[in-house]
């Protein structure tokens, strides 16, 4: 069957929900996965949702800050979160999907962004996004994803590819390009086996953002991007990836979220 999931990071999913109707009406994914969606649990828009036809809803919020989300049109055999660096941050969960999709098994992540300094001597921010992603890498050791069909998505916030950035060599030195990031970053990848679903169709000799940033001016124009949204498969869905977007006009819409939600259609 064909099957589409995607992400998106919205920087507040209550003060942005038309938006969010606006591309689950669009885009039509069976699977949304919302980050930084900035409320606690009891205060997470569900009834909107349910109206759209997205009655399945898995949530780990908390106040003004961090959270994600799963919403779907399948249902759920299971539903985990899994706390990193024993911060209490709601960045993770994850659901094993029933009926129709049973068995996929979906992770939605938002690693830590790392402040502006990248030192982790002297920022804490830094040390606590390095530190996740280690852990990230040490539970896909321990626990391998890549025997079953499982998907992880999700603002990871790091750009690891020369031309996943506008200027590699400008961004060396920047939170989210630099090279220890990298490193942990594709560590990470390779200790779960994940297959970078973004890359399949777009080589990484080509230029591929998923934000741009609010202090620019006229983002579409100057186009600094960045590519910190990733969808990942484990190895018996990577012939499954048949197509991948990123919705980069919902950037420009009013109001928007600095991120562009990114879309993964699979036959499973």
């Amino acid at each position: 069957m064909q099957f589409s999931v995607a992400t998106w990071n919205i920087n507040s999913v209550r003060l942005r929900i038309d938006l969010v109707a606006r591309f689950l009406q669009e885009q039509q994914p069976d699977v949304l996965c919302l980050q930084e969606t900035k409320c606690p649990d009891g205060q997470f828009p569900h009834g909107e949702f349910v109206k759209l036809g997205y009655k399945h809803i898995a949530i780990n919020g908390q106040k003004g800050y961090h959270g994600v989300a799963i919403v779907s049109r399948h249902p759920f055999a299971d539903e985990t979160r899994r706390e990193f660096c024993a911060k209490g941050d709601s960045r993770h969960i994850a659901v094993t999907l029933a009926g129709k999709a049973a068995g996929v098994k979906i992770h939605n992540f938002y690693v830590p962004a790392g402040g502006d300094e990248p030192d982790p001597e002297i920022n804490d921010k830094f040390a606590h996004k390095l530190a996740f992603v280690d852990e990230m890498a040490a539970w896909f050791a321990a626990e391998p994803p890549h025997q079953g069909r499982a998907i992880l998505v999700g603002d990871l916030n790091i750009a690891p590819l020369e031309h996943d950035v506008w200027s590699h060599k400008a961004l060396l030195k920047v939170v989210s390009h630099t090279p220890i990031e990298v490193e942990k970053f594709l560590n990470a990848r390779t200790k779960g086996r994940w297959f970078d679903a973004l890359r399949k169709f777009t080589p990484d000799s080509e230029k591929l953002y998923t934000w741009w940033s609010y202090r620019s001016p006229d983002w579409a124009a100057a186009d600094k991007g960045r590519r910190l949204d990733h969808v990942w498969v484990s190895p018996p869905l990577a012939d499954a990836v048949k197509a991948t977007r990123v919705v980069r006009e919902a950037r420009g819409w009013e109001r928007p979220s600095d991120h562009a939600p990114v879309v993964v259609e699979l036959k499973i």
